[in-house]
């Protein structure tokens, strides 16, 4: 106790011993006050990456994939996911030839999850269907610093590549750009998303003609249309579709690779035809009416609807999305009756939800 006593004496005679200064007088003293200089701090962060063989894919692996699903997140009724509706919707993908997914992006709801729930959709992906599918994480995010953690866990966790957008809201210059890619181009094959109605900037081609020099860009999901697809696909950079009612014209009159569908979580086998037997025109217009339907509203809320209508998830909503009003509902029963119920996901027979059989969950 004496020796702690001692000690709180000697702190306390020390900070008497400290120079106090005038800050008034040195001032005085020189006659201009001059700002403090900015330390310049070098870059020291180091990609945690790993070159271990296991889930490991080039971007060259990524640029083949002509149909990859934008897929559902599905819930329980508290509004925690649905592993086993979820599992079988990827199992459904798989089945009817998707190559690829992406994992928590707009229409998985990306933007509704904690980073903890993203991480663990997509380690789970991984781990279920990894061997079988390509699994592509949207790790994304308008914080640089954001993106670069939650791509270094992605790939940790053993995703095949990343999807990344723009920052959105609080836009960047196109120099910032740059840099937010960059910072996390190194770490693996990455998909770069355009879509200027969600973000409200468009990613000019400069930004991709500057970063396609990393060999991990493996390409663009491009949604401002088709003129934009052939300027990147004429020098060679390859485009996925991000619009399904372009995608057809896209894959073979402007040398798109092929789609990222949110279709396709609907007629999987329907939109592999459409990107790889060829031009037809005859199954692209029998979809149309389908594609509109599905994008009358914000993606997913008629996304969502239509696979509770289908019986393949619960018809559980996170807020803020809202299932379609019923007339909506019941046209979108006409449209699997015309297209045929054999062509999507599900076994049950289609049917029209009352308002009473969705649950909306706004904590979680």
């Amino acid at each position: 106790m004496a020796a702690m006593k001692s000690y709180s004496v000697g702190l306390r005679e020390s900070a008497l011993q400290f120079p106090r200064h005038n800050c008034a007088n040195k001032y005085k003293r020189s006659g201009k006050w001059r700002p403090p200089q900015a330390a310049v701090i070098p870059n020291f962060h180091l990609p945690m990456r790993s070159f271990e063989v296991k889930n490991r894919t080039s971007a060259e692996d990524i640029r083949s994939l002509r149909l990859i699903t934008a897929i559902k997140t599905p819930y329980l009724p508290d509004g925690r996911f649905d592993l086993e509706a979820y599992d079988a919707l990827v199992n459904m993908q798989i089945v009817n030839g998707a190559e690829g997914v992406i994992v928590g992006g707009t229409t998985g709801e990306g933007q509704l999850m904690s980073w903890d729930e993203h991480i663990m959709l997509i380690g789970h992906t991984v781990n279920c269907f990894g061997t079988s599918v390509k699994v592509i994480g949207n790790t994304g995010s308008n914080s640089t610093r954001e993106a670069i953690h939650a791509t270094e866990q992605g790939f940790a966790v053993g995703m095949h590549a990343a999807l990344h957008i723009n920052p959105y809201y609080g836009k960047t210059s196109v120099e910032g750009m740059v840099s937010h890619f960059d910072s996390v181009l190194p770490m693996g094959p990455t998909i770069i998303y355009n879509v200027p109605g969600r973000t409200g900037q468009d990613i000019p081609p400069r930004v991709i003609h500057t970063i396609a020099q990393s060999s991990n860009l493996a390409g663009v999901k491009e949604c401002v249309g088709n003129d934009r697809v052939e300027q990147y696909t004429d020098k060679g950079i390859v485009v996925w579709s991000g619009n399904d009612d372009e995608c057809h014209d896209a894959r073979w009159n402007h040398g798109a690779t092929g789609v990222i569908s949110v279709a396709s979580n609907l007629v999987p086998g329907l939109m592999r035809k459409l990107m790889f037997e060829g031009k037809n025109t005859e199954l692209n217009s029998k979809l149309l009416p389908l594609i509109d339907w599905l994008f009358q509203e914000p993606n997913p809320i008629a996304l969502n609807t239509a696979l509770a209508q289908l019986g393949v998830v619960r018809p559980v909503f996170r807020l803020p999305y809202v299932p379609l009003p019923l007339a909506k509902r019941v046209e979108f029963v006409n449209l699997v009756k015309k297209i045929g119920r054999e062509n999507f996901v599900g076994e049950k027979d289609v049917q029209v939800l009352d308002d009473d059989d969705f649950i909306l969950i706004g904590r979680y």
